[in-house]
């Protein structure tokens, strides 16, 4: 077969998939709303799932990748049938107990719910700390001796004695 007719068969072959309908290539669409119970229980769920890349906000309010890819991951936990504490301790396994919104109190978790006072606590050492430093910088208060001098030099109009 010479070039110029593998060009026109190659050409040929474009042409006749351009005129191929798209419809033919697409999927049947799949409803974004389940049922509303289900909707509700992963949105329950979801509200329970921090964001670990906002970190303040749960997955069901974050628009993270990864929020959503969270989301997705409750919804298909939720069809295999799975119970909402078995979800949990999937996430949880998964992702540590960092992903909970709400982290349990035990050893591993005690910054997470410690952290905010120790840092007010560090912040408040520090403010006192602050403070007496710049009382000690203070300008001492003049003896009676001093003031009596001042006010000497002062009436003299500044002579020196």
């Amino acid at each position: 077969m010479t070039r110029a007719a593998r060009i026109a068969r190659a050409v040929a072959v474009v042409a006749l998939l351009s005129c191929v309908s798209p419809s033919l290539f697409a999927a049947e669409a799949v409803p974004t709303e389940q049922d509303r119970a289900t909707n509700a229980r992963a949105v329950a769920l979801s509200e329970q799932l921090r964001c670990l890349v906002c970190q303040n906000q749960t997955i069901a309010d974050s628009s993270a990748d990864l929020a959503v890819d969270l989301r997705r991951q409750v919804r298909e936990q939720i069809a295999a049938g799975r119970t909402d504490s078995e979800i949990l301790a999937y996430m949880t396994e998964r992702y540590s107990d960092f992903v909970l919104y709400r982290p349990p109190l035990k050893p591993q978790t005690v910054l997470l719910w410690a952290g905010p006072l120790l840092l007010l606590a560090i912040a408040a050492v520090v403010l006192v700390r602050i403070v007496r430093s710049r009382r000690a910088l203070e300008t001492p208060a003049l003896t009676d001796d001093e003031r009596a001098r001042a006010k000497r030099l002062l009436d003299d109009d500044g002579d020196p004695p």
